[in-house]
């Protein structure tokens, strides 16, 4: 699926990064190193390298992985980007100052067993980010499917499961809110996201 929807010239989610991921370099004064997990394109990848981040990026498709090496060389930046299972990966061996899952929704099955890792990845005192779809927003999706976003609610994020896969981390951000998506050909509309920023104790 996600190969032949990034097989396209056009950005399927654009070439701007995130709102809120953009919002939250620029107030907590973000440097160092950032793992980006299912980043697509390489839309934030590539923002985040612009603010001088340090950028390790994955995916398992290689035509994401195509388009966002596109994107960095364009924009003039350096990114890594590695295409596979994330446990198979070079970048699971290192440490960053910072992660982010945006719109980054696993199977049920492994969900867990990722957030765990990418929690494990992160120094202490460094921060997880994460904006994606809750479990309320299958109700705006069943009215808009243009909105995007998994149709199965065990996919979706609520501020229970944030607090059940990253419990060392404080919580610095942790809410539902409503927000009008404007993001390339799939994400468009009133939607119903989970929005966290937490800082890793110890």
């Amino acid at each position: 699926m996600w190969d032949e929807r990034y097989a396209n010239e056009e950005y399927a989610y654009g070439t701007e990064p995130n709102t809120f991921f953009k919002n939250v370099i620029a107030q907590q004064s973000l440097g160092g190193s950032i793992l980006l997990p299912a980043e697509g394109e390489g839309r934030n990848a590539v923002y985040a390298a612009k603010t001088g981040l340090e950028v390790s990026a994955f995916d398992i498709s290689i035509e994401g992985k195509n388009k966002a090496m596109k994107l960095a060389e364009k924009e003039m930046v350096r990114i890594n980007y590695e295409v596979g299972e994330f446990f198979n990966l070079s970048l699971v061996n290192k440490e960053y100052d910072a992660a982010a899952l945006i719109f980054a929704h696993f199977p049920p099955q492994i969900a867990s067993k990722y957030h765990h890792k990418i929690a494990d990845l992160i120094k202490p005192g460094g921060l997880m980010i994460i904006e994606g779809f809750s479990v309320g927003h299958l109700a705006l999706r069943k009215l808009n499917p243009e909105v995007g976003g998994p149709g199965h609610i065990d996919m979706l994020y609520s501020e229970e499961t944030i607090q059940r896969d990253f419990p060392n981390f404080e919580i610095i951000q942790l809410e539902e809110a409503h927000v009008e998506l404007n993001e390339g050909n799939f994400h468009n509309g009133m939607s119903k996201v989970i929005r966290f920023i937490g800082k890793k104790i110890g």
